[in-house]
């Protein structure tokens, strides 16, 4: 007679799913009935809340996946895995998402304050696909001992006055980490950011050699191929998970229209109602609020330049899909 539990999913590889539940961790098996479902995403993934069955002495079985929350996903890499690109039942070519975290409470962007430089165009293309997918954010600024904490707020205060909150820390100083603490606790997070930032460092302080588990993880899972992201969640003591996503230096833009772009600025946004033309690409058009925000120093110049850049990139890979299909 097997035994039925609820559990997480905290480890995915090969066809093999390890659960975590009250009774332990189980290596499980989906079952067959669940693959026959078709989805233009993953059945089963990291951070799943999923029902198991378990018999004395064999594998445990998948039998249930509760609908997701929401997942921090990326476009599945061509070439790689069946199905990645398919048509669907209207004869439109639909892309494959894959699920590298699912069901994530948050996601903590970590960027230095120096040594590395602060990238803050690729933490605007950061907060622009956590934006998409419906994922809040929280911005970690660390290695604040290396320019004060002045030059720290010069540095991110923007994204404080989008509405993002800001932890402004110091692994070396200890400065910050309990508060970062405090707002893992209870929570599935994931923590990206460049190289060097001193994720490893920060979470080694929250608890000890934390933040080196999570790298062994890294380095076990992507052998160096950044086309393989497989993270495995870290239980924190006093609850909660982290995950690392080795790879990721973007999220995915799923669907997104260069004409969607502004509703994932919280900054611009609210300016866009007020332009004088419908379809305004808040570039070069006469009566555009949001240009007239940015003149005004209520939209910063930076964020709109990621703004600008972004909408381009987008109405280029616009331009040559239409392209390729006539």
């Amino acid at each position: 007679m097997s035994e039925w539990l609820n559990g997480l999913v905290i480890k995915a590889q090969s066809g093999f799913f390890t659960v975590h539940t009250d009774q332990g961790d189980f290596v499980c098996r989906m079952r067959g009935r669940l693959k026959q479902e078709r989805r233009d995403t993953d059945l089963v993934a990291v951070g799943d809340r999923v029902q198991i069955s378990v018999s004395d002495g064999d594998i445990g079985m998948i039998e249930d996946v509760e609908e997701r929350a929401r997942a921090l996903a990326r476009l599945a890499p061509k070439g790689h895995g069946r199905g990645s690109r398919r048509w669907d039942r209207e004869g439109y070519l639909s892309e494959r998402e894959q699920v590298i975290v699912a069901n994530l409470d948050q996601v903590v962007f970590v960027f230095a304050c120096a040594e590395p430089a602060p990238r803050l165009r690729m933490l605007d293309r950061l907060l622009v696909g956590a934006e998409v997918q419906r994922i809040p954010s929280l911005v970690c600024a660390n290695k604040v001992d290396l320019v004060g904490l002045d030059e720290a707020r010069r540095l991110f205060s923007a994204y404080e006055d989008i509405g993002y909150p800001v932890i402004y820390c110091s692994a070396l100083e200890k400065v910050g980490v309990e508060e970062l603490h405090a707002s893992l606790r209870g929570r599935i997070s994931a923590l990206i950011g460049p190289s060097g930032v001193g994720k490893t460092s920060l979470l080694n302080v929250i608890q000890p050699e934390l933040g080196l588990r999570v790298r062994e993880v890294s380095q076990a899972t992507t052998k160096g191929r950044h086309t393989t992201v497989a993270p495995h969640l870290v239980a924190l003591d006093e609850s909660g998970w982290v995950a690392d996503t080795p790879g990721i230096r973007a999220l995915a833009l799923f669907d997104l229209d260069p004409e969607e772009l502004d509703a994932y600025f919280p900054d611009i946004a609210p300016f866009v109602p007020e332009c004088y033309f419908s379809d305004c690409t808040h570039t070069v058009e006469p009566g555009c609020a949001v240009i007239a925000a940015v003149e005004e120093g209520r939209v910063s110049d930076h964020r709109y330049e990621s703004y600008v850049r972004l909408r381009d990139e987008h109405q280029k890979l616009a331009d040559m899909y239409w392209w390729g299909i006539e």
